[in-house]
């Protein structure tokens, strides 16, 4: 009490920040003594005590407040009607007869005031007096109000004063058809299809739209009865409203006279203005189109945007699949070079028939090569060994690179076409690199005897790209006899010949013991980055003679070569391996040092960890940052064990 007193005391002082600091503490202390005050500090010029009073009395809230806050919704100051607006939708619920009191003010803009509070209580005994309101005040705007409110309320009792205002002027029938669509009640369904025969066109699509939204199915007989007798910007409305209510599948369910007539009307409506009009005819389109939906649906998905309209198209080619095959696909690909083309492209590779891969094969060359481009694509996924001479006719004609690596990969990883092997080989002199890369693999995919024999004869290249290739080939090919050949690549003049034999002889070789001999004698090359290849394929390897390898790569002359293999048995955590990296803290290169550390860290253990603590002290913050961390988690991995 005597706390509250003192907060009074300040709150009348006059001095800002007192009277700010006790506004604040007057909702923390709950000082219900002081609303009246507070309520007058929200007139105050000085934000600071405004915000500061607002925040106490949303705190505080009760009658008190209510009654004390009701009075400056006159006032002359729209930032004071607005705070304490504001304040009554919190607490307004807190004090309800008072709020249903000045719903019957003389003042009008009061009951509007009102009005909109009682549509943030909560409490559906708000209904009621907001249905008077929306029935009998002369006032428009208040009506309008207490509409909004009931639909803010949402709940169902408020839906038959709303069905009743529907005969209110337009103004209010705006606000009454949006209620009406967030409540959902089955009874407004009648009074919102009765009104379309007295409402202006614009009421009208409004509610068609409303009864879209509620979703209930009672109102789609209601809808297609009144059809007919519609204008067509009214008319396409109701076919949106009737495919958001039934979905595409329900549209099946209709009769059979019912779904002819609803297929020319979404015929209709697809050509609309409006995108979600648009949207709606292409969706039940799709469930009751025939070829001539397909030719709208491929026309307007071919004007849309493929950045913006992304999934309006996807949409359009999931409806199109679901019509099937349709001659207006076939003409569009052979009549268009453009995006409705490609949509059409599209639906033929998911729609996997035979008929309309012939027909993509038969228009290839004809058309333009981005659209090559999507027909290649297409068919590496829908086609198959019958395609075969196809494919290997594009090998033969063809020079864009994403069109043969299509072909590539059809010929190679699909079908295996062992035929194809003369024409894959010899792209791998093609000039570019991913046509030359996309062959490599495909000559691995259909790897036999004579593929063999044609990297043996790449082996025995001056070329060394072509000796590269076989290197790489033969240590991808399984076949063990290939081993010596790998090994004497590693003797090869080319350095990067040298380090893919390395690479190849640990793919072929895997976790075979006998490799571990002739990768120590390639720690001695003189080329660092083969030094390294060698240390990274030793930490794939589970063996363990590979560790006193990598530990001898610590001993390297090349930084990298030391860090990957640092980094290979930390991998390991080879607590063996710490009293050789620990000399490594000293090193002048800074990022080895770091590494080091790294490795030291990971490993864990006493030794390493006394060797990082005296690194926390280091004057360079970079090492001094990275020890801490270490040493972090040489800790955490102490506790877990």
């Amino acid at each position: 009490m005597a706390e509250c007193q003192s907060i009074f005391t300040q709150l009348s002082s006059g001095q800002t920040e007192l009277v700010r600091e006790a506004a604040y503490n007057a909702g923390e202390s709950r000082c219900e003594e002081s609303v009246p005050l507070l309520a007058g500090l929200l007139r105050s010029k000085n934000i600071g005590i405004q915000e500061a009073a607002e925040v106490a009395l949303r705190k505080l809230g009760g009658a008190s407040t209510v009654r004390s806050v009701l009075p400056l919704l006159r006032s002359d100051e729209a930032p004071v009607r607005n705070v304490a607006m504001d304040i009554l939708r919190s607490v307004g619920d807190q004090d309800f007869e008072s709020l249903v009191t000045i719903l019957r003010d003389d003042d009008a803009d009061i009951r509007i005031f009102a009005a909109d509070i009682l549509g943030s209580t909560r409490n559906v005994l708000a209904v009621a007096p907001l249905c008077d309101a929306l029935l009998k005040d002369p006032e428009v705007n208040v009506r309008y109000q207490a509409a909004v409110s009931l639909g803010d309320l949402a709940f169902h009792e408020g839906a038959r004063c709303l069905n009743r205002a529907l005969e209110d002027e337009e103004w209010v029938q705006f606000a009454v058809i949006e209620a009406l669509a967030k409540i959902k009640d089955d009874t407004s369904v009648g009074a919102l299809v009765l009104a379309l025969n007295r409402t202006s066109d614009l009421v009208a699509s409004m509610i068609v739209d409303a009864l879209g939204e509620m979703g209930n199915i009672k109102a789609v007989n209601l809808l297609l009865r009144r059809m007919d007798a519609s204008p067509t910007a009214l008319r396409n409305k109701i076919v949106k409203a009737v495919v958001k209510i039934l979905g595409g599948k329900s549209l099946a369910l209709l009769t059979e006279k019912e779904r002819e007539k609803f297929r020319d009307y979404l015929l209709v409506a697809i050509r609309d203005e409006d995108v979600e009009i648009q949207d709606a005819a292409i969706h039940g389109l799709g469930y009751l189109g025939n070829d001539a939906a397909a030719v709208e649906i491929l026309d307007l998905a071919g004007k849309m945007n493929p950045e913006l309209d992304r999934e309006r198209i996807l949409h359009a080619i999931d409806m199109l699949v679901a019509i099937g095959p349709s001659p207006a696909l076939i003409q569009v690909l052979n009549q268009d070079d453009g995006q409705k083309a490609t949509v059409a492209v599209e639906v033929m590779a998911r729609l996997k028939d035979n008929t309309l891969n012939q027909a993509l094969m038969q228009a290839f060359w004809a058309k333009s090569r981005d659209i090559q481009r999507e027909i290649v694509s297409a068919l590496l996924r829908v086609g198959g060994p019958e395609d075969t001479l196809f494919f290997m006719d594009i090998l033969d004609r063809h020079n864009d690179g994403t069109v043969l690596k299509g072909a590539i990969a059809f010929l190679g990883m699909k079908v295996k076409a062992q035929q194809a092997g003369d024409k894959l080989f010899g792209l791998l002199d093609h000039p570019y690199d991913d046509v030359k890369e996309a062959a490599l693999e495909a000559c691995l995919a259909i790897f036999d005897s004579s593929m063999r024999e044609r990297f043996e004869d790449f082996f025995r290249s001056e070329n060394p790209v072509h000796r590269l290739m076989a290197v790489y080939a033969l240590g991808k090919s399984g076949d063990m006899t290939s081993k010596t050949r790998i090994e004497e690549a590693l003797g090869d003049e080319v350095p990067d010949v040298r380090k893919v034999a390395v690479e190849a002889l640990v793919t072929l070789c895997g976790s075979d013991e006998s490799v571990l001999p002739i990768l120590a004698g390639v720690l001695s090359d003189e080329v660092p980055e083969v030094r390294m290849a060698v240390v990274e394929e030793l930490g794939k390897m589970a063996l363990n003679g590979a560790v006193p390898l990598l530990m001898q790569g610590l001993d390297d002359g090349n930084d990298w070569v030391r860090i990957r293999s640092m980094e290979a048995l930390a991998e390991r955590k080879e607590t063996s391996a710490i009293p050789l990296v620990i000399p490594l803290l000293h090193s002048e290169n800074t990022l080895l040092v770091i590494k080091s550390i790294a490795c030291l860290g990971e490993i864990g253990g006493r030794a390493a960890f006394r060797a990082l603590l005296e690194l926390t002290s280091h004057d360079d913050p970079q090492i001094q940052s990275a020890a801490a961390e270490a040493v972090a988690m040489i800790q955490d991995q102490e506790e877990v064990r």
